[in-house]
């Protein structure tokens, strides 16, 4: 009896106790992400919030304080026993929290680069459909819409397809070296996201290849620290339509988040410009403990568009949307699944490793590749697809040094791609009256213009060294090597004209970067020089031509100085950065003696700007933001089939542009936002001859939404003066002044209703 009464006595103990103790989670009041690691005082002692954002207080308080890194401190009085906390970002942009600048997380004003941060709050109230709408409010870049989430991209370079930018995901590049597609933004699930970083300027010491002009990065939105989701849909007036979902829930150890949506468009302004798009991401997060996470990401896109091509003057000058394309079309699928393994061994050292793999093809019957014969009704063009696959490695050491507060970041990477990639000869039948190709044959079974098949192979490795000899100063210096093998194996007999006899390429490079920053109560500066690498794309070596030309890696060097103020208790944010770029080795088309041409290593360009940027908030509930650009563009050295380009600015390359936008949410509407944004393209010339050119766009976007509780509703109303202009125009320009005139057509005005439901606790 005795014995039943102690346990009893034990266990009424043990349950006074347990009430005594109050549980919470802490989380991310936008992504609603644990927050990890987070301070929270309770009278004298501090607790750590765990892996998962839980913590428990064995204490009687009424009041708690909690700090976090890149947070807003928060002090509530805490009565409940079991409570859900939420924290803001802090609005600081020097306390912002970034990744890719050196590929751990560090503040803003201590990355000696020009980098912005798109916040999961941004895409919410813009309501994105593509990506351009986002990244286009960041100053120096300008994304170029060509429909249906196709695009080119400008940053630090004309608006071009070239392979001078790196698209990544969580750090991790989304295609291979040698495969570039300037389409492959279209390749990523916007509603998995809950950032994007931009660089601008090189960035190959860290990243490698194709990290010229800039690099975006993608960062995926890890699970949530409860179930919570959102369920949305959007119309609008001009054929589009569009479902996105996303839930999401942690339990124990284990988190999962699922997220993507479904696009179509049909019956557009434009004739010929129908789409569909599939995408989705799952992400499972395992927080075995403090110290050790595993994170596994699998996305799959699915794409369609119609290839309506660009419109001739006429066209232009009259606003005819008809297209004269009833055929062409890109089909794309892109499969990515990542496994991220990471493991903090003390407070010192971090080690990180990823496995990799990719699956990814592009077909289409290109508008771009039709071309005229002597005969008005037939034309020429092909069917084309290049796919690949990949498998990676990446292996990535963080290691503190107590000498002068120092950090040395090392890692090494493996990436092998078998791809294969042919391209059919069509021929194209043109119906005159109606102005329209209808149809197109294949004359044999075995027309092909390309057929081969390659084994990609990048070993590198890399370093990045911080210091801080100083209070406030900060020093950088990382070197990275590359070395890249392709196998090349024609599948074409040596009797065709096109057969290029099989090979084996190699390149290899080393890419230094140097940089440091000075920061003085809110006011700082930074200086870097940093180098960018390009190697031959496969196209540009084994496409159409009987024998493979030697090519080098392009080479571009950058010099730059920038800084940034947050004055005025963080109401008025100011950056700025002012850079010389220049490029060797570029690879152009070079008119041979016998009339033929080639690609070689011939060009070089410069490239000279300064971007800056202001963000003001005069009262809390009002901010006012202005991006800008000034840039000139020009051929160093460039002679193309004869025609000399030298001194002359480059095509596509506007000397001005700057996006502006106007955000209210008053706090006496909890809930309601309203938005004003203008986008600006200056004048540019069409040619690189600078004889012809077009004047650029004044667009205006106007934004509006309310939530209520779970019920969220908004309506855009983008281009809403409905300006007629071209997103991309070009001539061909050749020293007669002959060749046509090319135009794609910017989107007209296009009002969006959208509704939303959001599910989980606030």
């Amino acid at each position: 009896m005795y014995k039943i009464i102690s346990i009893l006595a034990i266990s009424l103990f043990a349950l006074t106790l347990q009430a005594q103790i109050k549980k919470g989670k802490l989380y991310d009041s936008e992504t609603k992400e644990p927050l990890a690691g987070a301070s929270i005082k309770a009278g004298e002692k501090i607790f750590l919030t765990a892996v998962d954002g839980s913590f428990s207080l064995p204490e009687r308080a009424t009041t708690i304080e909690i700090s976090y890194t890149g947070y807003l401190s928060k002090k509530i009085n805490y009565t409940s026993s079991d409570l859900y906390i939420s924290l803001q970002k802090d609005n600081s942009k020097l306390e912002e929290m970034v990744v890719t600048a050196n590929r751990t997380a560090q503040k803003r004003s201590e990355a000696p680069i020009a980098i912005a941060i798109i916040s999961k709050q941004t895409m919410e109230d813009t309501k994105a459909q593509r990506m351009d709408q986002l990244i286009n409010k960041v100053s120096g870049v300008f994304m170029v819409n060509l429909g249906n989430e196709q695009h080119e991209m400008s940053i630090r370079q004309p608006m071009t397809t070239k392979s001078l930018f790196l698209y990544m995901e969580d750090g991790i590049p989304i295609r291979t070296t040698g495969v570039y597609n300037h389409n492959a933004l279209l390749e990523m699930n916007l509603p998995a996201a809950k950032s994007i970083e931009v660089i601008k300027g090189p960035s190959s010491a860290l990243y490698g290849s194709e990290a010229i002009g800039g690099a975006v990065n993608v960062i995926t939105q890890s699970a949530p620290a409860f179930t919570s989701g959102q369920l949305s849909v959007q119309m609008n007036d001009k054929g589009y339509k569009r479902t996105d979902a996303q839930v999401g829930t942690t339990v124990g150890k284990w988190g999962i988040v699922a997220s993507g949506y479904y696009a179509d468009k049909t019956n557009g302004p434009i004739e010929y410009s129908n789409f569909s798009k599939k995408a989705i991401t799952v992400r499972t997060d395992y927080r075995a403990s403090e110290k050790t996470s595993w994170a596994n990401t699998l996305a799959i896109v699915d794409y369609y568009s119609d290839m309506s091509g660009s419109i001739d003057s006429l066209k232009f000058a009259r606003k005819n949307y008809t297209s004269q394309n009833t055929f062409t079309f890109r089909n794309v699928y892109a499969l990515r699944y990542k496994s991220m393994l990471s493991h903090q061994w003390n407070q010192s050292s971090n080690t990180s490793v990823s496995l990799l793999y990719r699956e990814n093809s592009v077909g289409q019957n290109p508008s771009y590749s039709i071309g005229s014969t002597s005969n008005p009704t037939k034309f020429k063009g092909q069917i084309n697809e290049n796919a690949f696959k990949t498998f990676a490695l990446f292996v990535n050491q963080t290691q503190k040094i107590n000498w002068l507060n120092s950090k040395l970041i090392a890692g090494a990477s493996v990436d092998f791609s078998p791809q294969t990639y042919y391209a059919k000869y069509i021929s194209i039948t043109k119906d005159l009256a109606a102005g329209k190709y209808v149809s197109y044959t294949a004359p044999a079974v075995d027309s092909f213009l390309s057929k081969y098949k390659t084994g990609i192979i990048n070993v590198a490795s890399y370093i990045d060294f911080e210091c801080s000899p100083a209070k406030n100063l900060k020093f950088v210096a990382a070197l990275r090597y590359d070395a890249f093998q392709y196998y090349f194996i024609n599948s074409l007999p040596a009797s065709t004209s096109v057969s290029t006899a099989s090979t084996i390429n190699s390149f290899n490079r080393v890419t230094p970067k140097l940089g440091l920053t000075y920061n003085y109560k809110g006011i700082g500066w930074y200086a870097n020089y940093s180098e960018g690498y390009v190697p031959p794309q496969l196209t540009e070596l084994y496409s159409a031509v009987k024998v493979a030309p030697y090519l080098l890696p392009q080479t571009f060097k950058n010099i730059e100085l920038g800084g940034w103020a947050s004055i005025l208790k963080n109401s008025v944010y100011a950056d700025w950065s002012i850079y010389q770029l220049k490029g060797t080795n570029e690879i152009i088309s070079v008119k041979q003696s016998d009339n033929t041409t080639l690609n070689q290593n011939a060009g070089s360009t410069k490239h000279v700007g300064i971007e800056y940027g202001i963000t003001i908030k005069p009262i809390k509930d009002l901010s006012i933001r202005f991006s800008g650009t000034n840039a000139k563009h020009s051929f160093i050295s460039n002679i193309v089939k004869g025609v000399n380009y030298n001194g002359k600015e480059m095509s596509g390359a506007p000397r001005f542009t700057s996006n502006a936008e106007i955000m209210y949410k008053p706090s006496y509407i909890k809930g309601l936002r309203l938005g004003a944004e203008w986008q600006h393209q200056g004048a540019y010339f069409m040619d690189d001859l600078d004889l012809f050119s077009y004047k650029g766009f004044d667009v205006i976007n106007l934004r509006a939404g309310y939530q209520y509780k779970a019920v969220e509703i908004w309506l855009n109303a983008l281009n809403v003066s409905n300006v007629y202009y071209s997103v991309f125009s070009t001539k061909n320009a050749t020293s007669s002044g002959s060749s046509a005139y090319s135009y794609s057509l910017g989107d007209p005005r296009e009002i969006t209703l959208g509704l939303a439901y959001h599910f989980g606790k606030k």
